[in-house]
């Protein structure tokens, strides 16, 4: 016979055993485990667990606890047998916490979590993180609505909770000062603002709050100069300054105010519960006293000062938002006023310069929708009172505000650059309508037309081809335009302004300058320029009144009467504005003006009671 490969035989005296099948990816160990080998080991792994657990019954009963949680709770496993679960825990602090832990308990969730903090036997505090599950076959298999049990287990997440704290605090400071920074700055703004304020009628008013928002004048020439590290170690100076300033006062009902930077060398301090304006203000003097005192940093000793923005208000109706542009706006206001100083909010002061921006930004719409419109003043000659020309002063008629006159927008005009458009339109307007009273009143002298011309449309835009295009288009003679520019814009101006005067000038227009006398007053430059006419400011024939009822001011006059001969002399006529009496035109009559303009005469009409004058004397004179 020959060997089989079936293996050895059994040797005698022994009971053959059953083969062992090999064990293959996919099959169950061998020897097969049952419920109750699982259950053993569930058990095994349960007791033998370092992390706190407990299997909790349906009506949040402890049926047992591990030793880990027995240690938690200062008493053995088996005491906590039949405890409440979410007593010892604390489940029920809150009651979304409980509705879920409820929920689990029932059957109605599948997970719950949350984060508690636990007093340790040993006395020390620590958080946990509290997690309830369904255990594995929890449901009854005679009735499947029947809730089984869950399993309760106990995090220590004390440490990774310290950890998250410090990242946290990081997030939420600033290296440099150590002060909260601008993420936490308006977290807690917000916070007081969304906090119904506590109010008992036997106290005063409560509910507001307030902000000194400050920056460092001329911080930057620090960092310039010295290098950043200097400037660093200065901007935490200046934080240990603004924090005791905060600190040294008692008298805060929700504690020391809050300081912060909130980036580059701006700060705030917010004050919650405030008093009234004046607490404000008293901290904010409080504050520049502090900053001025010098800084000795790294052997060198340091001044600065700040401008500070002051801001109080009830809390009640303010944004986050609408306080910071408060505080900007107030800050960029101390700035202005000249620095080194607080300035406080004011609604006034706001409100206009909220119209201003919207006056700005509306500029350019309203030329295209034709919202301007021009009257005209006459320009009446001394000798005989007749109606020499007229000067044109443009006007808004806003749809909000009214018709405005030009010292409420021109300026504006001037700093957007859309007094380029606004000009170019004016100038057209104005000369088609000299030429059309020219045409209509062809037996009578023409009277010449004056525009003011802002020195931006010089810089801005071609001026000399704007006015050969509108001359050529209306057929105005060039005699008949008279450009008017205020003297600080003409004098000292040199390359392109000068040039386009001297081709204006060329051309046959002539050139004015306006509001003589009141600035540089370069006598010899003014030699030098292709001007043909001054008009004297009228803050000089203001001083031909009588101010008491019997003396005019004698320097005014004598003033007014050299530079009239003086501008004869050098081939040049005379305008003088302001005239508003009759004893004023005496007077300019005598000295040598020229013509004259103002209210004795006529305001500024509207085109067709210019028609009226054309050839007459005017009324006044």
């Amino acid at each position: 016979m020959s060997a089989t490969s079936e293996g050895p035989r059994p040797t005698a005296g022994t009971a053959p055993s059953a083969p062992r099948p090999p064990v293959t990816e996919g099959h169950e160990a061998w020897p097969p485990r049952g419920p109750a080998t699982e259950a053993h080991d569930y058990r095994a792994a349960f007791r033998a667990a370092t992390l706190p657990m407990a299997v909790v019954d349906h009506e949040g009963l402890i049926v047992t606890a591990n030793e880990a949680l027995g240690a938690l709770a200062g008493v053995g496993a088996a005491a906590l047998t039949a405890q409440s679960a979410s007593d010892l825990v604390d489940l029920a602090a809150d009651a979304r916490a409980w509705h879920a832990y409820r929920e689990v308990l029932h059957g109605r969730r599948s997970r719950f979590s949350c984060t508690r903090r636990l007093k340790h036997p040993d006395g020390r505090a620590l958080w946990a993180e509290i997690t309830v599950v369904p255990m594995p076959g929890g449901q009854d298999a005679e009735d499947g609505d029947a809730p089984g049990q869950v399993l309760l287990s106990v995090a220590d997440v004390s440490d990774r909770r310290e950890l998250q704290k410090r990242l946290h605090h990081l997030q939420m400071h600033d290296p440099v000062t150590r002060l909260p920074n601008r993420t936490l700055f308006f977290e807690r703004l917000s916070t007081v603002l969304r906090t119904p304020p506590y109010q008992d009628d036997s106290l005063p008013e409560r509910g507001r709050i307030g902000l000194c928002y400050l920056d460092l004048d001329g911080f930057k020439a620090v960092n310039d100069t010295l290098g950043h590290r200097i400037g660093d170690r200065l901007l935490a100076a200046v934080a240990a300054r603004l924090t005791d300033c905060a600190e040294q006062e008692a008298a805060y009902p929700a504690g020391a105010p809050l300081v912060a930077r909130l980036g580059g060398d701006e700060f705030a301090i917010l004050v919650e519960e405030s008093t009234g304006t004046e607490q404000l203000t008293d901290l904010a003097r409080t504050v520049l006293g502090a900053l001025q005192q010098p800084f000795d940093l790294a052997g060198r000793r340091l001044s600065v000062s700040a401008s500070i923005g002051v801001v109080e208000r009830p809390v009640a109706g303010t944004s986050a938002t609408g306080l910071m542009q408060a505080a900007d706006t107030t800050l960029y206001w101390a700035k202005a006023d000249g620095k080194a100083r607080w300035t406080l909010f004011d609604p006034e002061r706001n409100a206009h310069r909220m119209t201003r921006q919207a006056l700005s930004s509306n500029l350019r719409p309203a030329v295209e929708r034709g919202e301007f419109t021009i009257e005209y003043q006459p320009l009446v000659g001394m000798a005989d009172g007749i109606v020499r020309g007229v000067e044109a002063l443009v006007r808004w008629n806003h749809p909000q505000f009214g018709m405005l006159s030009p010292n409420r927008f021109v300026a504006i005009a001037e700093e957007d650059g859309s007094i380029v458009q606004l000009g170019r339109w004016v100038l057209r307007s104005a000369c088609r309508q000299a030429r059309r009273w020219q045409l209509d009143h062809p037996a009578k002298p023409p009277l010449f037309i004056s525009v003011n011309v802002a020195v931006r449309q010089v810089w801005d835009s071609d001026l000399v081809t704007d006015v050969a295009e509108i001359l050529a288009e209306t057929g105005l003679d060039p005699a008949l335009l008279q450009l008017e520019l205020t003297e600080s814009a003409v004098m000292g101006s040199a390359g392109r302004p000068l040039r386009a005067l001297q081709a204006l000038s060329d051309m046959g227009v002539r050139i004015a300058i306006d509001d003589f006398g009141t600035g540089y007053s370069n006598l010899a430059y003014l030699s030098r320029l292709p001007v043909s006419v001054l008009k004297l400011d009228g803050a000089f024939v203001r001083g031909f009144r009588y101010e008491d009822g019997t003396h005019p001011s004698p320097a005014d006059e004598t003033i007014v009467e050299a530079m009239v001969q003086l501008a004869h002399r050098l081939g040049l006529t005379v305008t003088a504005e302001c005239v508003e009496t009759a004893g004023q035109a005496e007077r300019l009559r005598r000295i040598g003006c020229d013509t004259g303009q103002g209210w004795l005469y006529s305001r500024a009409v509207a085109p067709e009671r210019i028609a009226e004058l054309i050839g007459m004397p005017a009324l006044g004179a």
